[in-house]
This record gives structure tokens, sequence and C-alpha cells, in this order.
């Protein structure tokens, strides 16, 4: 592999909490390396749309307490075909980058191994997504920012709900994971957790409900990953409404409250760790690879392995501790 001397650096697909901590550590790593820095704006869009820029030192000062990322991001339908792709390439060619560092999801990650396989142009991927789903890292950028994010909404809500005798349903983001909402749900004290990985149907929720209704138990706090299969918050309460009549119960979707906001102390320096590794993986000659952290230490995977394997990132002391601690 030739010499690496020009690293472009961008993200892509949903913004995460630390993912501009990221880019500080990425752009000032490279330059204490000796290697020439460009940002690429808008994720693949702005690698279509040719939107690079010089950057140094200086370009990523007071970025690591914000939240969002200062280069922007972007869907991209034209990347996903070999015309774009092909776009993309000669525009990396004509601004002389010879190596790339991806901040993102599995989204991200399939463009970036894609491109790199077709091209030859070497890449590293850091998991940047606030659903903790990728395999080869226990955490990802923003994770531990949305998980905080939650509970204090849930504490929030928990003293309107006492304070009317209300049931409250609170879905989450988790598509396919239900990290957060396991996580947030054992913090915030919740009487019940539904989650995508688990078989628990409405049967276990309604059970629960009515051994709080048998103790007196005046309100509560359900907590629903928006991936779990009883169809989200919203039908999940009307189910219960129905079992329930005389319930007050009230529905609160979080949403994209979840990625923003200045990320924690645990993001700002995964973030950090995480771009230090990709480019000192990246001159050090390793291509296709994706940082993560495991056990405290980074650890690189195959960006194929990475997408491919599928990882059950609940814990069975967790699962098993969240229907205890709600009795």
């Amino acid at each position: 592999m030739a010499t690496i001397k020009k690293i472009g650096v961008f993200t892509s697909g949903g913004d995460a909490p630390g993912m501009n901590a990221c880019i500080r550590a990425v752009v000032r790593t490279g330059i204490f390396s000796g290697a020439e820095m460009v940002g690429i704006r808008q994720g693949y869009q702005g690698m279509v749309e040719n939107q690079f820029l010089p950057m140094d030192a200086r370009s990523v000062c007071n970025i690591i307490q914000l939240g969002g990322t200062i280069l922007k991001t972007a869907r991209c339908a034209e990347f996903r075909t070999p015309e774009g792709r092909k776009k993309a390439f000669k525009n990396l060619q004509k601004n002389g980058i010879d190596g790339l560092v991806a901040i993102g999801g599995d989204g991200t990650f399939t463009g970036a191994e894609l491109l790199s396989r077709t091209y030859d142009i070497p890449v590293i991927c850091i998991p940047g997504t606030i659903d903790n789903d990728l395999y080869g890292s226990d955490f990802t950028l923003g994770y531990d920012t949305a998980n905080n994010t939650v509970i204090e909404a849930i504490d929030k809500i928990r003293d309107t709900a006492a304070s009317h005798d209300r049931v409250f349903f609170i879905e989450v983001m988790g598509r396919d994971s239900g990290c957060i909402a396991l996580q947030a749900g054992i913090a915030g004290g919740a009487e019940a957790i539904l989650l995508p990985e688990t078989d628990e149907g409405i049967e276990h929720l309604l059970h629960k409900l009515e051994d709080g209704e048998k103790i007196n138990k005046s309100s509560s706090i359900v907590i629903i990953a928006e991936g779990d299969k009883n169809g989200g918050a919203y039908n999940v309460s009307k189910i219960v409404k129905e079992k329930f009549p005389a319930y007050d119960i009230k529905v609160t979707i979080l949403g994209h409250l979840q990625r923003g906001g200045s990320p924690t102390s645990y993001d700002r320096v995964l973030a950090s760790r995480l771009g230090y590794a990709a480019v000192k993986a990246l001159l050090a000659g390793e291509t296709r690879k994706m940082v993560g952290i495991r056990g405290n230490k980074i650890k690189l995977t195959g960006l194929e392995e990475a997408l491919n394997h599928k990882e059950f990132k609940l814990e069975a002391d967790l699962l098993e501790m969240s229907g205890i601690l709600t009795i």
C-alpha cells in the first residue's frame, strides 16, 4: 500500500452526539502524524457533489462539546448506484485523497466497504449511532448520551405520572435494537420494558399492570422501543386502555430528541479514542476495518464481519433484573 498523505473524513447517516469530538480527534491525529486533512461535507452526497474543505488543527476548535456534526450529514440515493460511486471516487482523486475515515452506522459502513473494494481506496470506519447495534464494539458513539437524555425525560415524566395517577407509555428509538430501552428503562425505574429482541408479548405487560393494580399502584412508566413487535407505544396504549378503561393513559414519543445534545464525558472520550485509533490504523496500512472498543481496549473488526454478524447486546442479567426490580 502506498503511503497515505491526505485523509478525508466524513459523517454519514443519522447524527449522534460525539461525532464532532471524533472529527476533532481524527483531524488533529492526522495532522500530528504528518498527513493533510480534508473534511467532506454532507457525507456521501458531498463526495458525489465535490464538497471538500481543507482542515487544520484550528478547524476543530471548540467543537468537542457540540452535538450533531459540523461536517453535516445526508442520505444519498445517487451513491447507491455504480455511476454515483464512480463520480465520488473521481472527486476523491481530484482532491488528492488517498485514505478515508468514515463515521456512521451500518449504511455508512456498507457504502465505505463497497467504495473501498471497488476502487481500492483505504478506509477505516468508526461506529457512530445511538442505537448501539453494530458488531465489534461494546459501545457506539452517542449511545451513552442518548441514554442520559432518555433518563432525564423519564424522570420528568414520572413527576407528572405520580401527580396525576397516570400510566405513561414512553417510546424510545431502537428499530432493531432495544439497548436504549433496556438501559434507560432500568435506570429510570420503569415498571415494564418492551424490546424488539424479546418475545414477551402484550400479555406479559397486562399481567404486570394487573399486579400493580392489586397493590394499589397508582402510576406507572412503560418503556417501549420503537421496533417492539407489539406495534409501538400508541398501539400498545390502545390495547391497555381496552383492558383497563379506568386508567388515565398518556403516550410520549421521544423521537429525535434522543439524537441531539452535548455529548457526555464518556462519549467524548470514546470519540477521541476511536478517532485517534482510526487514523493510526489507516496510516499503519489497515483498510476496510472498523475501530471499536471491547473490554475497554481498542479492537479492529473487518467491515464485512461488522455488517454481517448480528450481535445480541442485551445482557441476560439486565433482562432478568428489569423484571425483578419492578415488583
